[in-house]
């Protein structure tokens, strides 16, 4: 990916509204039906990693629920590329930071497509800040809502619908691993995802169910130009080794990696950190 074009696109982002489109429908992609007849559930599944996870998993022969805020146009254009491999999709807008919604998309995810066996955490908020005072007690509570209580809501009303052999899988970020002195609260929220996903493997252990976690570095997705300021969006992803952001079409495979039993029946509580040929400590 070359170097950005400083910009900034309105909240919460659409792809077309990018100056340079992300790689995010797994066009190269070749499925070996590795999720045939699985019903999988991906929020934040309008656009960037989302949409990549969700072609991704139809290409593998699973019918895709995809929840999201507000895209509409992402989200029906993610639909009819799920539609394009021969199974089906639903599209489930609204606010995940409502408690009842985030249950609620379970429910209509089982009604519309018969079912669930995969669910993707996927959605995130993040709105940086300069100095740590400037981080408002209502912008706390908000990153908070939409980055880890949803994820709670929706796996809570999941669990009783998935039976033994289903997968979950969480998104983290390098954040939640490491921390960001801009990025406070989404940080925060990023390394309770990865406690989550490791007291939420043990916990599911008995029931069968598999829970693990991808945590990216950058990944350039509509978020970014939405709540970076332009003169950060310009040189996104420059400081890994990789000296660039992952395109969603590199971060995707991780996911069905999860997602399958196959490939991936003795991972529970694993954190697989794709950041560009950074090493972490521990």
């Amino acid at each position: 990916m070359t170097e950005q074009t400083p910009h900034r696109i309105p909240y919460p982002g659409e792809t077309g509204e990018m100056a340079e489109e992300p790689h995010d429908e797994m066009r190269s992609y070749q499925g070996r039906g590795l999720l045939a007849g699985k019903k999988a559930l991906v929020t934040g599944g309008d656009s960037g990693i989302g949409r990549a996870v969700a072609v991704a998993f139809a290409k593998e022969g699973a019918d895709v629920a995809i929840a999201y805020l507000s895209e509409d146009s992402d989200a029906e254009h993610t639909a009819a590329l799920v539609r394009e491999q021969g199974v089906t999709a639903a599209v489930l807008p609204g606010d995940l930071a409502d408690p009842a919604h985030a249950r609620g998309i379970v429910e209509a995810t089982v009604q519309q497509l018969g079912g669930l066996d995969v669910l993707v955490n996927n959605i995130a908020y993040q709105s940086p800040v300069d100095d740590f005072l400037e981080l408002t007690p209502d912008q706390w509570d908000h990153t908070f809502a939409v980055n880890i209580d949803s994820f709670f809501h929706t796996t809570r009303a999941a669990v009783e619908h998935m039976p033994r052999g289903s997968a979950i899988v969480n998104t983290g970020s390098i954040n939640g691993l490491r921390g960001n002195k801009t990025l406070i609260d989404y940080s925060a929220t990023k390394g309770a995802v990865t406690a989550l996903t490791y007291s939420l493997a043990q916990s599911l252990l008995d029931r069968g169910i598999r829970v693990n976690c991808v945590a990216p570095g950058p990944v350039w997705t509509p978020l970014i130009p939405a709540t970076l300021p332009a003169d950060k969006v310009g040189d996104f992803g420059a400081q890994t080794p990789y000296g660039r952001a992952a395109q969603p079409d590199e971060i995707a495979p991780s996911y069905v990696f999860f997602a399958s039993e196959q490939l991936s029946s003795y991972y529970t509580g694993e954190v697989l950190a794709p950041i560009g040929g950074e090493t972490l400590p521990g």
